[in-house]
């Protein structure tokens, strides 16, 4: 799409109305609403389908069978009706589209109140994913490395996350939203391909001798901070809804044909692809391994090399997607505050360097910050939770105000109350995780 044509906005003949439209042309959320209900499909999946998934195995071994399959599904069924609010809300005022979550965080809770609420958390959310999937790809490329070439000369991890750095270097610059669609199409793909490598060889493997699913702890005290930090690592695999109304804001939307239709298939597909995801790899990994499962389910998986290899490939490839998705949010959010805020004339200079110092600015903090994973479950529990559980249930009952105990409004509590006890405690675990390693950790590791 052609940026911006700086002389007409700069024009004194341009009308208000008319500067807000060329600027909405140009930020990567709106600059193009050409896509189909399978964008939405493979967006979400996307955003939602981390590397995360690969722990969840752990966390079971950590909650136990009863625990651990409630929790599975209760943040599955609470997350997919969040998710349902945001498509029925991007719309809700005729003529106006929210498209991002902070315009809706603005309609709701006013025009300041409402970007201190969600603008933090959104950005917690999106800029921690994606220095979270820069450690994630970047050992996963090291990983391939190690296990191809046994007596190469060994690089450190920082190297391989520069070079990760550099794949997302080339791609951010790509426009906007629809135009990384391939790449995320390709990390969707792979993300299923590689759940399915994890689950399939754990279960060709069998039942480990001696296999155990007593919870995984060395005192009562350690088993519940550990259930604490599965929570969060459960949060930290549904931290989608924070791209999801910039998702929808790219599909075409009439009074005959609004956006929420094909925003929700979409997102039905993708929940089907999550649960594919998340389920089997969870449930059968700790079916094999127990309570002596890896905290990366792949990681047990030695043999065979060339599966393993495969798999990491897989990662890799997903997380470059994802971090494309989470990006192209964030930069909206930076050239918008730039050309708005600051009054800099938008340009394809301002987004080459705005963009360039994100990439590198995200690669050195997880070079830098060898805890940054565990930090992330520590910061994450106060924005995963309720950007994803129950910030857009407390948006759902300010706007449509349903009958004190009715469905509707049991509903909406209940989601509220147990996304503020997930927020509450995964931190204390994840802050726990963080003071016992404190003596392991090596900057720039």
């Amino acid at each position: 799409m052609a940026l911006v044509d700086e002389k007409a906005m700069n024009t004194a003949d341009v009308t208000a109305e008319e500067r807000v439209k060329q600027l909405e042309n140009w930020l990567p959320i709106t600059g193009s609403r050409k896509a189909k209900w399978w964008y939405s499909a493979f967006h979400n999946h996307t955003a939602m389908v981390g590397a995360g998934v690969l722990s969840l195995p752990i966390a079971m071994a950590r909650m136990g069978w009863g625990p651990g399959v409630v929790v599975l599904i209760l943040s599955w069924l609470i997350t997919l009706f969040t998710l349902w609010q945001m498509v029925e809300m991007h719309e809700m005022v005729p003529g106006k589209r929210f498209d991002r979550y902070h315009e809706l965080g603005q309609h709701v809770f006013g025009e300041k109140l409402g970007l201190y609420i969600v603008v933090p958390q959104q950005l917690m959310v999106q800029v921690g994913t994606c220095i979270a999937y820069m450690i994630t790809g970047g050992h996963s490329m090291q990983k391939v490395h190690d296990t191809l070439c046994t007596n190469c000369p060994a690089f450190r991890s920082s190297w391989w996350i520069v070079i990760f750095a550099a794949f997302n270097f080339l791609l951010c610059h790509l426009p906007n939203f629809n135009s990384i669609s391939a790449v995320s199409f390709s990390a969707c793909v792979t993300s299923i391909l590689y759940s399915t490598i994890a689950w399939g060889a754990s279960l060709g493997r069998g039942v480990q001798s001696g296999v155990s699913y007593a919870i995984k702890a060395n005192s009562p005290a350690d088993a519940t901070f550990n259930f604490f930090t599965s929570l969060g690592d459960i949060a930290f695999a549904y931290a989608g809804h924070s791209v999801a109304l910039e998702i929808q804001a790219t599909i075409p939307s009439t009074p005959e044909k609004p956006s929420k239709g094909p925003m929700w298939k979409g997102v039905i597909w993708a929940y089907i692809g999550v649960f594919i995801c998340y389920f089997p790899v969870a449930l059968l990994g700790y079916y094999v391994f127990g309570n002596s499962v890896a905290d990366n389910v792949l990681v047990g998986l030695e043999h065979p090399r060339w599966l393993i290899v495969v798999a990491n490939i897989f990662v890799v490839i997903h997380v470059v997607g994802g971090y494309q998705v989470y990006a192209m949010a964030v930069f909206d959010i930076l050239e918008t505050f730039l050309v708005v805020k600051l009054k800099l004339p938008p340009s394809s200079l301002l987004r080459f360097v705005t963009r360039t110092l994100f990439v590198v600015l995200t690669m050195m903090v997880a070079i830098v910050i060898p805890f940054f994973s565990s930090l992330l479950g520590f910061l994450g529990g106060f924005a995963f939770a309720p950007a994803s559980y129950f910030l857009p249930c407390v948006m759902w009952l300010k706007i449509y105000k349903p009958k004190p105990f009715s469905l509707s409004w049991t509903v909406n509590w209940a989601c509220i109350v147990l996304g503020v006890l997930l927020m509450t405690l995964s931190p204390i675990g994840a802050l726990r995780n963080i003071i016992l390693s404190a003596k392991d950790y090596k900057f720039f590791s």
